[in-house]
């Protein structure tokens, strides 16, 4: 719809022209249970904005995606809304120095996670509500400027059911029906935030004494809906929370300015979480209904302390425009796993960030639609896809390159500078590069061009001459390159480890740090020491790169990998060789041969479960389609080996259940796993709960060996909103045309399913087993995207380009689906930038798996 898509063009020109006083918000949320007035599918928001002008007489325009208004006025003259309101915008002309504008609307419940998000628990049949604005959809749920550099404070009050709760970023009360919350302080619009609804809620509190004396009470509370109480750890929480509140408190020297801190776990979330002051929003899988792995506690304590880390990197002090996104994500990224290693008992948290987060960075960092860390964002479209592994993943490794730079004293300096200059104002990339100049004395503008405002990923790759006898390094050389669509050579701060076989241990036994500048850097400190078997260039993760081996180091890990006894070098061994296999370096098949030899030796569970999933898409996406077979069985033998060969009951146990259950395509491996579900099979140890129940019936129903029947029968077993998910998926994935054109016409041709009931049914339809079921879509595909684009909302359409993409074409249909997107491309020009760059990268990792299955075709 025209006007939507707010340009950055008109965010700086209205911001230029208009500052904000104050918003007072009230919202009737009465109908989301058919009681009060109105349309059921609406519900009332009346708000009234306080604002100035420095430019009497102007034109301006506020926000607001609803079915209608009501009545407008401003400045106590009655507006005609057909005249002025266009379903998008409220046209406001004749502004005063000060202005008043009040708008009565009627905005609509959401079920795309967008705006107010209406979810009804099919067990118990309660309503839920909660918002999700980020990066513009407050305009959804009330009047406003939506833009993070118009802050201002905000008053909220909601009408509710009766028996229900209401939570606000600021605290409430409940007086004659209505719930009244203390007015915030200025933060931008898409960190406001109200969730209603019968939930669960338990609290508990934090207090600090500060040196000075001052004393800091912080009410905390965690919710989740009634349904999930059972399973809700909210002690486990309220520990990672308080923590994570002391760590802060000892680094930014800022006191949380916030008031309470309720955390809040809703239904059908599309993010993992966010970042509203006073009342964080998580996705509610978070809470685990069957036994999970230590990595799950890992991730969920990481995404607790990212989003706290917000609280200071985002909320207190907020980017100016979506340019900047990174001044918020990269450091909450970074900080999450900072405060992980030094609050929590995840203080090896270093390592899954350097296996499994930085895998997402290197993967976006090498796609046509790679950016600079501070990126180039025309509108909001360009906003929402901005979300990304360069923003977050590459930004945090930036960060820690940056920690190397000028030191750890000089960058928390930086920061808490920063933070005392800007509260609750708006910055640039140059406010945050002053102050760090400051504490560390060093250039930051080189750096900043270098790390920041360039894009693509270098690789690095050691080279060592020998001397006459071979004994001994004559020289240790490191070669930097990269692409030549992205040329940068960059300064890199490194750790050169050197690793030998003693005792049958791959041991360390020298390290030097060295400054990696332009194509070759010879490392003088490593001269004259004992000849290695394996040269590690960034040892300890301190930059942002990709490893390479010379011969001889690549010799040794193909044969004592798992003899590497440092977690960390070993992580980061894995993901060297796992970027030499998507980079059509290192055929696929000799990847899945590391794995089925080493992967059983890996003992920090983050890395195994991710060694997982780089196997499955090593099979699915790079190998050649003669060999897929012979590579499943060999993953299928060798997961079935560790699951029965794993210690009974240990996480490991699990990891490798699961990893077997995404690779059993035998019959032999399927029986089994329909034997642990009706118990004439076990495995000693392994308690087959209702999550690994799913686990099993999605591999089972794909390869048809059991129907619908059998899939409503578990729904009833587990007649819940998770049950519902998972029997969708699996309903989706099985091997019928028929099947998959209903899955096709649910997401495509109707608007009818919940953003996690698209994301279900996007996820059974694409099954890599399935090739020749789905080889037809693929010419609906590029006929249905751009209708798909201009008609849903962003985050549906987003998950239908993404996840129907044709990633798994058949062997004969390949090179045509290649080129069938690339006609796409060249046809559609002048499309909407965001779609044509999902399109442009689905077809980068296409191209990708093409050449890496010609580099295994022997």
């Amino acid at each position: 719809m025209p006007g939507e898509n707010l340009s950055r063009d008109e965010a700086r020109e209205r911001a230029a022209l208009l500052s904000v006083d104050g918003y007072e918000v009230s919202l009737d949320l009465r109908s989301a249970v058919g009681e009060g007035d109105g349309d059921p599918r609406t519900f009332r928001s009346v708000t009234t904005i306080r604002f100035r002008c420095n430019e009497p007489g102007a034109t301006s325009f506020a926000d607001l995606i609803a079915p209608s208004v009501t009545a407008l006025s401003l400045n106590g003259r009655d507006l005609d809304p057909g005249a002025v309101f266009d379903g998008v915008r409220i046209q406001l002309e004749d502004l005063a120095a000060d202005n008043e504008l009040i708008v009565d609307a009627r905005c609509a419940y959401s079920r795309t996670g967008e705006g107010m998000h209406r979810f009804v628990d099919p067990e118990d049949g309660e309503v839920y509500l909660y918002t999700q604005y980020e990066p513009a959809d407050a305009r959804r749920v009330f009047a406003n400027f939506e833009q993070p550099d118009l802050k201002a404070p905000y008053r909220f009050e909601v009408r509710a059911p009766e028996g229900w709760t209401v939570w606000s970023n600021g605290a409430g009360t409940l007086t004659d029906g209505v719930w009244r919350f203390a007015e915030t302080k200025p933060i931008s619009t898409y960190i406001t935030c109200v969730t209603a609804g019968p939930y669960h809620y338990v609290t508990d509190s934090y207090e600090r004494v500060f040196e000075d004396g001052t004393k800091l009470e912080i009410p905390l509370g965690a919710l989740c809906r009634k349904g999930l109480a059972p399973y809700f750890d909210a002690d486990d929480i309220f520990l990672i929370t308080k923590q994570g509140l002391d760590f802060f408190h000892d680094h930014v020297d800022y006191p949380y300015p916030f008031g309470k801190y309720d955390q809040a776990f809703v239904p059908e979330y599309n993010l993992g979480a966010m970042e509203n002051p006073g009342l964080v929003t998580f996705r509610e899988e978070y809470i685990f209904r069957g036994k999970v792995t230590q990595a799950s506690y890992a991730g969920r304590a990481n995404t607790i302390l990212h989003e706290m880390a917000h609280m200071w990197f985002g909320d207190l002090v907020t980017m100016e425009w979506w340019d900047d996104l990174w001044l918020k994500e990269s450091f909450a990224d970074f900080m999450g796993v900072f405060a992980s290693v030094g609050a929590t008992r995840f203080t090896d948290a270093w390592i899954s960030f350097a296996n499994r987060r930085k895998a997402w960075a290197y993967r976006a960092d090498q796609l046509p639609s790679t950016h600079p860390v501070t990126a180039d964002i025309r509108d909001l479209q360009d906003a929402k896809l901005n979300f990304d592994g360069i923003t977050y993943a590459k930004g945090a490794s930036v960060l820690k390159q940056l920690v190397a730079y000028v030191g750890q004293d000089a960058f928390l300096e930086g920061a808490r500078r920063y933070f005392k200059r800007n509260a609750y104002g708006n910055t640039r990339l140059g406010d945050l590069l002053s102050v760090l100049e400051e504490t560390s004395g060093r250039d930051m503008a080189s750096w900043a061009r270098s790390w920041l405002q360039t894009a693509g990923v270098n690789s690095l790759t050691p080279q060592a001459v020998l001397d006459v006898e071979g004994g001994r390094i004559a020289e240790l050389t490191v070669l930097q390159d990269a692409a030549e669509s992205h040329p940068e050579l960059r300064p890199h701060r490194v750790a050169v480890g050197l690793y030998r076989m003693e005792d049958n241990r791959l041991v360390r036994y020298e390290r030097a740090e060295v400054d990696v500048d332009g194509p070759r850097t010879v490392v003088v400190e490593l001269a004259g020491a004992d000849a290695p078997e394996l040269i590690l260039v960034n040892d300890d993760d301190l930059t942002f790169c990709k490893t390479r081996f010379d011969a001889t180091s690549l010799d040794t890990l193909r044969e004592h990998l798992g003899a590497l006894t440092d977690p960390m070098a070993r992580a980061l061994c894995w993901s060297a060789l796992w970027n030499m296999t998507r980079d059509a370096l290192l055929p696929a098949p000799d990847f899945i041969d590391l794995v089925a030899r080493f992967g059983r030796r890996e003992t920090d569970i983050g890395v195994l479960q991710m060694l997982h999933a780089w196997a499955n898409s090593a099979l699915v996406n790079y190998s050649p389609p003669w060999w897929r077979r012979t590579g499943g069985e060999i993953l299928a033998d060798i997961a079935l080996r560790d699951l029965r060969g794993a210690e009974a009951g240990s996480e490991q146990q699990l990891a490798w259940a699961r990893f077997f259950a995404s690779v059993a395509s035998e019959p032999d491996d399927l029986a089994l796993l329909r034997g642990l579900l009706d118990g004439t099979e076990t495995v000693d140890g392994l308690a087959v709960d209702q999550e690994l129940r799913w686990a099993f019936l999605e591999p089972l129903t794909s390869h048809g060996v059991v129907d619908e029947s059998v899939l409503a029968a578990e729904l009833a077993r587990d007649d819940t909103a998770s049950g519902k998910r998972h029997q969708v998926r699996c309903l989706a994935a099985r091997p019928s045309a028929a099947v998959k054109a209903q899955a096709w016409a649910q997401v495509v041709e109707s608007d009818a399913l919940s953003n996690a009931l698209v994301e279900a049914t996007i996820a059974g339809f694409a099954q890599p087993s399935q090739r020749e079921l789905t080889a037809p879509y693929t010419e609906k595909y590029f006929a249905a995207i751009e209708r798909v684009w201009a008609q849903r909302s962003i985050q549906i359409g987003m998950d239908v380009v993404r996840g129907l993409f044709p990633a798994y074409p058949t062997a004969e249909d390949a090179q045509s689906t290649l080129d069938a997107t690339d006609a796409w491309l060249a046809a559609h020009e002048g499309a909407a930038p965001a779609l044509r760059r999902l399109v442009l990268e689905a077809r980068d990792d296409l191209a990708r798996a093409l050449q890496a299955q010609a580099l295994a075709n022997y």
